[in-house]
Protein backbone atom coordinates (compact mmCIF):
# COMPACT_ATOMS: atom_id res chain seq x y z
CA UNK A 1 0.00 0.00 0.00
CA UNK A 2 1.34 3.64 -0.71
CA UNK A 3 1.91 6.06 1.82
CA UNK A 4 -0.25 8.44 0.12
CA UNK A 5 -4.32 8.33 -0.66
CA UNK A 6 -5.84 10.71 -3.39
CA UNK A 7 -9.85 10.73 -2.91
CA UNK A 8 -12.30 13.25 -4.51
CA UNK A 9 -14.82 14.20 -1.49
CA UNK A 10 -17.78 14.60 -4.48
CA UNK A 11 -16.95 11.38 -4.87
CA UNK A 12 -17.67 10.09 -1.18
CA UNK A 13 -21.57 8.94 -0.51
CA UNK A 14 -23.47 11.62 0.21
CA UNK A 15 -25.31 12.34 3.55
CA UNK A 16 -28.13 14.25 5.16
CA UNK A 17 -31.24 14.71 6.25
CA UNK A 18 -33.77 13.77 3.62
CA UNK A 19 -35.92 16.91 2.22
CA UNK A 20 -33.22 19.21 3.50
CA UNK A 21 -30.92 21.73 1.29
CA UNK A 22 -27.90 20.41 3.36
CA UNK A 23 -25.75 17.08 2.35
CA UNK A 24 -22.46 16.14 4.12
CA UNK A 25 -19.40 13.18 3.03
CA UNK A 26 -17.15 11.15 5.37
CA UNK A 27 -13.80 10.66 3.83
CA UNK A 28 -11.64 9.00 6.46
CA UNK A 29 -12.65 5.74 5.91
CA UNK A 30 -11.39 6.50 2.30
CA UNK A 31 -8.24 7.85 2.96
CA UNK A 32 -7.02 5.07 4.96
CA UNK A 33 -5.95 7.22 7.63
CA UNK A 34 -5.82 6.45 11.32
CA UNK A 35 -5.15 9.56 12.31
CA UNK A 36 -7.17 12.23 10.25
CA UNK A 37 -10.55 12.99 9.60
CA UNK A 38 -11.53 14.96 6.71
CA UNK A 39 -15.18 16.13 5.66
CA UNK A 40 -17.47 18.15 3.35
CA UNK A 41 -20.58 20.10 4.46
CA UNK A 42 -23.03 22.42 2.32
CA UNK A 43 -26.12 24.16 4.04
CA UNK A 44 -28.27 25.88 1.82
CA UNK A 45 -29.37 29.49 2.32
CA UNK A 46 -30.93 30.23 5.90
CA UNK A 47 -30.69 26.01 6.51
CA UNK A 48 -28.77 25.15 10.08
CA UNK A 49 -28.67 21.98 11.31
CA UNK A 50 -31.37 20.40 13.55
CA UNK A 51 -28.87 19.42 16.04
CA UNK A 52 -25.51 19.81 17.31
CA UNK A 53 -22.43 17.89 18.54
CA UNK A 54 -19.34 17.96 20.68
CA UNK A 55 -16.88 14.93 21.13
CA UNK A 56 -15.19 13.68 23.93
CA UNK A 57 -11.56 13.60 23.15
CA UNK A 58 -11.43 15.47 19.21
CA UNK A 59 -10.77 18.20 18.26
CA UNK A 60 -11.61 19.54 14.82
CA UNK A 61 -11.38 22.93 12.68
CA UNK A 62 -13.83 24.31 10.22
CA UNK A 63 -12.57 26.12 6.97
CA UNK A 64 -15.31 27.96 5.36
CA UNK A 65 -14.36 27.53 1.17
CA UNK A 66 -17.55 29.09 0.32
CA UNK A 67 -20.62 31.36 1.05
CA UNK A 68 -21.11 32.66 4.43
CA UNK A 69 -23.34 32.00 7.21
CA UNK A 70 -23.20 31.23 11.04
CA UNK A 71 -21.56 28.71 13.86
CA UNK A 72 -23.35 28.38 17.65
CA UNK A 73 -20.66 27.12 20.04
CA UNK A 74 -22.29 26.34 23.03
CA UNK A 75 -24.35 29.22 23.64
CA UNK A 76 -22.25 31.98 21.42
CA UNK A 77 -23.31 32.60 17.97
CA UNK A 78 -20.27 33.50 15.73
CA UNK A 79 -20.59 34.84 11.87
CA UNK A 80 -18.30 33.33 9.45
CA UNK A 81 -17.59 33.52 6.08
CA UNK A 82 -15.15 32.87 3.16
CA UNK A 83 -11.97 31.22 4.47
CA UNK A 84 -12.61 31.57 8.27
CA UNK A 85 -10.85 28.71 10.43
CA UNK A 86 -12.84 27.90 13.35
CA UNK A 87 -11.24 25.50 16.14
CA UNK A 88 -13.40 23.60 18.20
CA UNK A 89 -12.17 22.01 21.43
CA UNK A 90 -13.57 18.61 21.43
CA UNK A 91 -16.25 19.92 24.51
CA UNK A 92 -17.73 22.99 23.21
CA UNK A 93 -20.88 21.93 20.99
CA UNK A 94 -21.36 23.07 17.81
CA UNK A 95 -23.84 23.64 15.05
CA UNK A 96 -23.57 25.56 11.80
CA UNK A 97 -26.44 27.97 9.60
CA UNK A 98 -26.08 28.77 6.18
CA UNK A 99 -25.99 32.07 5.13
CA UNK A 100 -28.14 34.15 2.33
CA UNK A 101 -25.83 32.23 -0.30
CA UNK A 102 -25.53 29.12 1.51
CA UNK A 103 -22.38 27.83 3.09
CA UNK A 104 -19.62 25.25 2.37
CA UNK A 105 -17.30 23.51 5.00
CA UNK A 106 -14.15 21.92 4.98
CA UNK A 107 -14.02 19.91 8.54
CA UNK A 108 -10.75 18.55 9.41
CA UNK A 109 -10.46 16.26 12.54
CA UNK A 110 -7.77 14.38 14.84
CA UNK A 111 -7.93 10.64 15.68
CA UNK A 112 -11.18 8.97 16.97
CA UNK A 113 -11.54 6.64 19.63
CA UNK A 114 -12.40 3.24 18.55
CA UNK A 115 -16.33 3.70 17.81
CA UNK A 116 -16.03 7.33 17.86
CA UNK A 117 -16.38 9.86 20.44
CA UNK A 118 -19.10 12.42 19.11
CA UNK A 119 -21.95 12.78 21.25
CA UNK A 120 -25.51 14.52 19.69
CA UNK A 121 -26.87 17.75 21.29
CA UNK A 122 -30.63 17.56 20.54
CA UNK A 123 -32.58 20.85 20.83
CA UNK A 124 -29.25 23.04 20.02
CA UNK A 125 -31.05 25.86 18.01
CA UNK A 126 -33.54 26.51 19.97
CA UNK A 127 -36.66 28.91 18.19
Amino acid sequence: MPGYTVKNLMDVEKVGPEGVDMEGRFARKHLDSTQLGVSYWRYGPGVRASTGHRHRSQEEAYVVISGSGRVKLDDEVVDVRQWDVVRVAPEVARAFEGGPEGLELIAVGGTRPEGGDGERVEDFWPG
